[in-house]
């Protein structure tokens, strides 16, 4: 848990993905259009990834991607793309410092 907290303070945006997922890509590609410098953990890739998977499962992102914004869980791919949908998430991303314009 220690290590999901350190890890999704790092920069503004935090993705937590697995690299073959496909709406980790697709949550990556937004941010890339919005010009958000996000930080990505690919979880597979990494050798503790299944125990911070576990641990992002245990404070309530039970599925990949895991999305931080200013240091706080926003969820997943569906609740990134409600608040895109609605609106929240560009507002969201400028209060969190990761977006200028």
């Amino acid at each position: 848990m220690e290590s999901v907290t350190n890890l999704a303070s790092e920069r503004p945006v935090v993705i937590f993905s697995n690299s073959s997922c496909c709406m980790c890509h697709t949550i990556k590609t937004l941010f890339n259009e919005f010009g958000v410098n996000f930080a990505v953990h690919e979880l597979d890739e990494m050798p503790r990834g299944r125990e911070i998977e576990q641990a992002l499962s245990r404070i309530g992102c039970p599925t990949l991607p895991a999305v931080f914004i200013g240091g706080e869980l926003v969820g997943g791919a569906n609740e990134v793309m409600s608040l895109h949908l609605n609106r929240s998430l560009i507002p969201m991303l400028k209060r969190a410092g990761a977006l200028w314009v």
